[in-house]
């Protein structure tokens, strides 16, 4: 299988689909003449013109305003972002606008977007360009949203997410656009809200996505040294949460441990945890436990960017103290 970068799967993606349904266009902040802001719509200017790889002003309400008009009048917007954290000028069209339209029009017609992006931290960016909002999203019904780790997935899901009904947040990292993957050449899909065992294991159940997902899999390999199995769970999508494969696996180990990259009051692993001990309970032999950020806005300063963060060390305490405590 040939191996490519995360940018080009996610380009793929979305080309793929273009190629095949003229009402999909591309807009966003230098996605055109620059190429992306990332490159991930390198080329895509030339492909399908400047009808269809819309450049804009700086304007993130402005320019997701325009997309959620047009999903609503019968076309498939791709709204990119350069950062979630821009999103947040956005916030009412993702929120107020695409979020409720089905259910504001009775189900006569709906929302079908995509806003992508970059979410979370990527080194010294200060506190302002550092956060994650996977769960900020995934509180609001209407919404999909989907966080994805790794080029195979990010391909497929975009791909669903771009032919789905319904208006879609999809999550990257500015630190993954280079990270290289296996990925086929033929077409394929990942259907959306179907979680993925990335390790199996016996002894603890870690659950992540995103970025984090290299901190749980790293851990897991450390672990293994001292011959401790953990099983690596993906979520891959936030909203709606794949609860079955949670559950089948904490039945196995018996034990649980969540990483993510998002504030601990009222994050991802909350609604997990609630969810374990309410169906799972009385397969779990020890307390669920948790690795987020700190609760604090994330510093400039690298000691503070460290200490801020989920970690391998982080991880790999946390499980001993759920297998032996």
């Amino acid at each position: 299988m040939r191996t490519i970068a995360f940018r080009q799967a996610l380009r793929e993606a979305m080309q793929e689909e273009m190629r095949k349904d003229t009402n999909i266009f591309l807009m966003g902040e230098e996605v055109a003449q620059y190429n992306g802001a990332y490159k991930v719509s390198q080329g895509m200017l030339d492909e399908f013109g400047a009808k269809r790889i819309i450049d804009t002003p700086i304007s993130e309400l402005g320019f997701a305003a325009v997309g959620v008009g047009s999903a609503m009048n019968g076309v498939r917007p791709i709204i990119e972002f350069m950062t979630w954290n821009f999103a947040v000028l956005a916030f009412d069209q993702i929120v107020n606008s695409a979020a409720k339209t089905r259910a504001m029009s009775a189900g006569q017609f709906g929302c079908p977007i995509v806003f992508r992006g970059p979410s979370g931290s990527a080194g010294q960016l200060g506190a302002q360009h550092s956060q994650a909002f996977e769960n900020w999203m995934a509180n609001v019904p209407g919404l999909k949203v989907i966080s994805v780790s790794n080029p195979y997935d990010a391909k497929g899901l975009l791909k669903s997410a771009i032919i789905d009904n319904d208006p879609i947040c999809f999550f990257e990292s500015e630190v993954m656009y280079g990270d290289m993957g296996e990925v086929p050449e033929e077409e394929y899909y990942i259907p959306i809200g179907k979680a993925d065992v990335k390790k199996v294991g016996s002894d603890v159940t870690i659950i992540s996505y995103n970025k984090m997902m290299k901190v749980a899999l790293a851990a897991a390999d450390e672990l293994a040294k001292e011959n401790i199995s953990a099983e690596v769970i993906d979520l891959r999508t936030i909203r709606p949460l794949d609860m079955d494969t949670i559950i089948e696996s904490v039945k196995k180990t018996n034990r649980c441990l969540i990483v993510e990259e998002s504030w601990p009051f009222g994050a991802v692993c909350t609604e997990i945890t609630y969810r374990l001990q309410k169906d799972a309970f009385d397969y779990l032999d020890a307390p669920i436990r948790r690795i987020t950020t700190a609760d604090a806005s994330m510093h400039y300063a690298p000691n503070l960017v460290e200490a801020f963060l989920p970690s391998v060390s982080k991880v790999v305490k946390a499980v001993k103290a759920v297998l032996y405590k």
